[in-house]
C-alpha cells in the first residue's frame, strides 16, 4: 500500500513514521520545509487535563511516547513535567473544574482540585485572592516541538518513508474501486503525479484548502495566535507549572534562566487569516496586554518586566475545538483541526491515521465523535475546549 501524506508538520511526520513501521510505502509532501507551517511556532504543551473524554484519551495515548521519546527515537526533546495549573476566577468555572477532575480521575489522570490557597504551593507568587479554585496535574508539562519533529522525521526516514520538501500538493483525484478503505488516488505536485492507495490530509492550517481539492468543505479555520518571551521582574523558577487563568485565557510558563513564555487570546474577534500571508511577528500592543494579564495572575510580572521577543503562528480551529480524525471516504483520511492541541496529540494521531489507512477503523480509541459529519448533524466533539497551550 502506498500512502501520500500531505503536510510535513508533527502530525504528518508522526503518521508517516507509524505507517512506514506497519509496512506502508509512504511519501510525505511538504510545501515548505519540515515544521515550517506551525509546529516550530508551537508552545509545546503536553497535558492530560482536558474537559472532554476524547481529548483526555488522545493525551493518554500520546503520553507514553512523550515520556519515552529519547529512548525510542534517540532525541532529547527537553520534556519538562512541571505540571499544569488551571485557575478559576468564577464559581461556575470552579464547578466545571470539579466535574472535569472527576472525569479525568476516572480515566486515570492524577489531577486534583485545589483551593486558591492550595494552588500557591505550586505557584508561590500566585495572587490567590483573585481566584476561587484550581486544578493541577503533575504529569503535565511541555517539550521542544522542533526536537520532536526531528525525531519523528529521522525515524520515519529510517523506516522507509520518503520525505519531499518544497513539494506542494496542487491537486488530488480519487477514483473509487469498491474497496472500503483504498482507492485509486492521483496526487499532483509540481514535479510529478504520485499514484497512491490512500491520501492523508495532515496539512494543518491549510487543511481546508487541501480538502477543497477533494470536494470537501472542512470547517477548519486558520486563526492567528501569539507568544511572547518575557524577562519578568521576579524570575519564574522552572518548578512553576504552566499556569492558565481560564476565565481570561491568559497563560505563562517558565522558560530558561528565569524568563517566561506568556500567551493568550484577548481580542473580541477572531477572524480567519490567509495561512500564506499573515504576520508572523508579535504585536507589541498584544504583548503588553499579555504581560498585564499575567501580572494579574501572579507577582512575577511587575512593572519592571521586559519583553524579550515573540512570534505568531496559526491554530487550525474547528467550531468545537476538537479535531477531525476520520476515513472521510475510501482513499482519503483527514487528520486536522486540532485547535492548538496537534503537537501534544500527534503520537496518538499518527497511530490512528495508520489504523484508518490499513483497517478503515480505529482501535486505539473511539474516534466516532471526531468525524467531520458531526458538524452537519449539530453534534460536536465534546464540550468547548479553550485553545490554550
Amino acid at each position: 500500500m502506498h500512502v501520500v501524506v500531505c503536510g510535513g508538520g508533527i502530525v504528518g511526520l508522526a503518521a508517516a513514521y507509524y505507517l512506514a513501521r506497519r509496512g506502508a510505502a509512504v511519501t510525505v509532501c511538504e510545501a515548505g520545509s519540515l515544521g515550517s507551517g506551525n509546529t516550530d511556532r508551537s508552545a509545546g504543551g503536553i497535558r492530560t487535563q482536558f474537559s472532554t473524554r476524547v481529548n483526555v484519551r488522545l493525551s493518554l495515548a500520546s503520553l507514553d511516547v512523550w515520556d519515552s521519546f529519547e529512548e525510542r527515537f534517540g532525541v532529547d526533546i527537553a520534556h519538562r513535567r512541571s505540571g499544569y495549573l488551571f485557575l478559576a476566577r468564577r464559581e461556575e468555572t470552579a464547578a466545571r473544574f470539579r466535574e472535569q477532575v472527576a472525569m479525568q480521575n476516572d480515566l486515570g489522570v492524577p489531577s486534583e482540585y485545589l483551593s486558591a490557597d492550595e494552588a500557591r504551593e505550586y505557584c508561590p507568587e500566585l495572587h490567590a485572592a483573585s481566584f476561587v479554585g484550581a486544578t493541577y496535574s503533575p504529569t503535565d508539562g511541555f517539550a521542544d516541538p522542533h526536537l520532536a519533529l526531528q525525531g519523528f522525521s529521522r525515524a520515519a526516514s529510517e523506516a522507509g518513508a520518503e520525505i519531499r520538501t518544497k513539494t506542494p500538493v496542487t491537486g488530488v483525484t480519487v477514483a473509487d474501486t469498491g474497496d472500503p478503505v483504498r482507492a485509486d488516488v492521483a496526487v499532483d505536485t509540481p514535479d510529478a503525479t504520485l499514484d497512491a492507495d490512500v491520501f492523508v490530509n495532515a496539512a494543518g492550517a491549510w487543511a481546508r484548502r487541501v480538502g477543497a481539492m477533494l470536494g470537501q468543505d472542512l470547517p477548519i479555520a486558520p486563526r492567528r495566535r501569539q507568544v511572547a518571551v518575557v524577562a519578568p521582574e521576579t524570575p519564574v523558577p522552572e518548578s512553576v507549572p504552566l499556569t492558565i487563568d481560564l476565565d481570561t485565557g491568559s497563560y505563562f510558563r517558565p522558560e530558561r534562566e528565569g524568563q517566561a513564555l506568556v500567551g493568550g487570546h484577548f481580542a473580541s474577534t477572531d477572524p480567519d487569516v490567509d495561512p500564506d500571508d499573515y504576520d508572523t511577528t508579535m504585536d507589541l500592543d498584544w504583548a503588553v496586554t499579555a504581560v498585564e494579564h499575567a501580572g494579574e495572575t501572579a507577582g512575577h510580572f511587575g512593572p519592571e518586566s521586559g519583553i524579550v521577543r515573540g512570534w505568531a503562528g496559526l491554530y487550525a480551529v474547528t467550531p468545537d475545538h476538537h479535531p477531525i480524525v476520520e476515513l472521510s471516504r475510501p482513499g482519503v483520511v483527514t487528520a486536522g483541526g486540532f485547535s492548538g492541541h496537534g503537537f501534544q496529540h500527534s503520537p496518538a494521531t499518527g497511530k490512528l491515521v495508520t489504523e484508518l489507512c490499513f483497517d478503515g477503523t480505529a482501535s486505539l480509541l473511539d474516534v466516532s465523535r471526531l468525524s467531520g459529519a458531526r458538524f452537519d448533524s449539530g453534534r460536536d466533539g465534546g464540550d468547548d475546549e479553550r485553545n490554550v497551550a
